[in-house]
């Protein structure tokens, strides 16, 4: 059969043994989604959930993807890595056993931790049906600094760890032991990354059998038949949200404060909007050119992520993320922006730009539909990584955390939070339990920070705050954003507060505050964090008495504040 052409939809009998298929399907990856937390080995895999889980198609559009995914993945990361594999083998040396894996700068254009790992689906008949694809953050993949992803002065990808492009893992079943050796050889963490790698193997290949007794079950036909339904009607969906939108360009800007080697140079990200009918265009041509530091993405993971990922929140956030929902999305960014950066930039902080930038092309489609969009969120990854060796020879250790924060206030309601990022979706806190029994630290506090959101009629999310105190040894790296241009109000509201991390020394020299920085640690130092608030909506002054009040009460608000930012004053 030509992949090219559609299965015709009278393939399958009724609407009903669509979904039923459809729904097996979409299925399968949040099982192995639960398999891998019970499995893998480091902490960013098993309880912060750093992975996805997902089928592709023959030609690598995606099927359907585990709930808990984090949206940078679904927007197109396991699309993109087999398409790559289909260009570089071909359908037809992709057999039943491979195990294909990919961190390829210029395909996937995100740092080098995000592997990707495939294996083929095929019928009884070796029918090439798709692919089950997870991609997982391994924690070190070499480089210059501890956990590979983590510096802020890398000026080229070469700096940044090893690039597996496209090579298989596993041929017809069979261990390639020259690539199992490589990736021994260009981690600092073989234990975990080892047991993470069996994790996302078994993974594979669990979910490539429960596919196939779907097909076995209903016939390649039918299931194919039941896909394209599925992508049609997602489609449609997005389609006639689109309409809603009043045909013309919007366009929104804002900034990122610097790249980590020119810490004085702005990053301006102006993002146009156009609507035509029944399909969008998201104009990145004018963001930044690709900067020197680390704070670059390639285009499938950058331009295409960013954009996907905002039009997913805005036109069809309920539904699974799928082919068909991004059919009217178009994208264009032309090469050397920062968010289509060449194939050797450094992108470390492949991620770290897209809040902001997703944030943006929220604030141009509210100007279509106001009702629709909050003011900005905390809009920053906020990675702090604590790492060093561990006492009597026990080896590296490391703990990498991002910033919950506030998000933005809409004209219903306060900001929620504090949550992540608008581009993590639903990862995790690893317990303070673990991180305590594992690394040597001790959290003092993790609380709201006051005063953190955007005052307004409705207030903004709150940031937190957060205290580790050392009680050994280690290094610290903090990649902080949105420092300048700070999570925005709207209808009057007022920005909130922005993040900032202060290390306080035990040996009496002066205190540092770090965005993008280092620093040196030793026992008896305490680190403390605070991340920022989202903005607020409507003016403060129309808050009311009784809001206030009891933001006061929980400790959310000062009185201090309650009174010159809301005009409000206790008697």
């Amino acid at each position: 059969m030509d992949a090219s052409v559609r299965t015709p939809h009278s393939e399958v009998d009724d609407p009903i043994s669509a979904e039923i298929i459809i729904h097996a399907v979409s299925a399968i990856p949040n099982l192995i989604d639960k398999n891998i937390t019970r499995t893998a080995f480091s902490p960013l895999v098993s309880e912060y959930k750093d992975y996805a889980v997902g089928i592709v198609d023959h030609e690598g559009r995606l099927i359907s993807q585990c709930r808990g995914s984090i949206p940078i993945f679904v927007a197109n990361a396991l699309s993109a890595a087999v398409r790559d594999g289909l260009k570089v083998y071909g359908p037809d040396r992709l057999q039943h056993g491979d195990i294909v894996i990919t961190n390829h700068a210029a395909t996937m254009g995100q740092h080098l931790n995000n592997v990707v790992m495939y294996t083929p689906i095929r019928t009884g008949e070796g029918e090439l049906f798709g692919f089950f694809a997870i991609v997982m953050h391994w924690v070190d993949v070499g480089g210059i600094v501890v956990g590979s992803c983590l510096s802020n002065s890398t000026t080229d990808v070469f700096q940044e760890g090893i690039q597996f492009h496209t090579v298989k893992l596993y041929a017809r079943g069979e261990p390639v032991e020259e690539i199992h050796r490589m990736i021994v050889a260009n981690t600092r963490f073989p234990q975990m990354v080892l047991g993470d790698l069996a994790s996302q193997v078994a993974g594979c290949l669990m979910g490539r059998s429960m596919i196939a007794e779907v097909l076995e079950k209903h016939g390649l036909s039918r299931v194919q038949a039941a896909v394209n339904r599925f992508w049609d009607h997602s489609e449609a969906v997005v389609r006639s949200t689109i309409r809603e939108i009043p045909n013309g360009t919007y366009t929104a800007s804002s900034f990122l404060d610097d790249d980590g080697v020119h810490k004085d140079a702005t990053i301006p990200a102006v993002v146009s909007v156009h609507v035509e009918d029944e399909e969008i265009t998201i104009d990145l041509s004018e963001l930044g050119a690709e900067v020197q530091g680390p704070l670059n993405a390639g285009y499938e993971g950058g331009a295409v992520a960013a954009a996907r990922i905002a039009c997913k929140y805005f036109f069809s956030s309920e539904d699974p993320a799928n082919d068909g929902a991004f059919r009217p999305i178009k994208v264009h960014c032309p090469p050397g922006r920062f968010l289509s950066a060449g194939p050797t930039a450094p992108l470390s902080g492949s991620g770290s730009m897209l809040p902001t930038v997703v944030d943006t092309i929220l604030r141009a489609l509210g100007k279509a539909l106001p009702d629709r969009v909050p003011a900005g969120h905390h809009g920053t990854y906020g990675i702090h990584v604590l790492f060093g060796k561990l006492a009597n020879g026990g080896g590296w250790f490391q703990h990498l955390e991002s910033s919950i924060g506030g998000w933005g206030a809409a004209r219903n309601g306060d900001g929620p939070g504090p949550f992540r990022s608008i581009v993590h979706g639903d990862t995790m806190e690893v317990p303070v339990e673990m991180q305590e029994a594992s690394y040597p630290y001790r959290v003092d506090w993790v609380r709201l920070r006051a005063d953190s959101g955007g005052p307004g009629q409705y207030r903004g999310g709150l940031g937190v705050e957060k205290c580790y105190a050392l009680l050994g040894p280690a290094e610290i790296t903090t990649i902080f954003e949105r420092t300048k241009c700070p999570p925005w109000g709207i209808e009057g509201g007022q920005p909130g507060k922005t993040g900032y991390v202060e290390v306080h020394y035990a040996d009496g020299r002066e205190s540092e505050t770090l965005l993008k920085g280092e620093a040196v640690l030793a026992e008896g130092d305490r680190v403390l964090l605070y991340s920022a608030g989202g903005g607020g909506f409507g003016d403060p002054r129309l808050r009311s008495k009784e809001r206030i009040l009891e933001d006061v009460r929980l400790g959310y608000v000062s009185g201090e504040a309650a009174a010159t930012e809301y005009g409000f004053r206790q008697h």
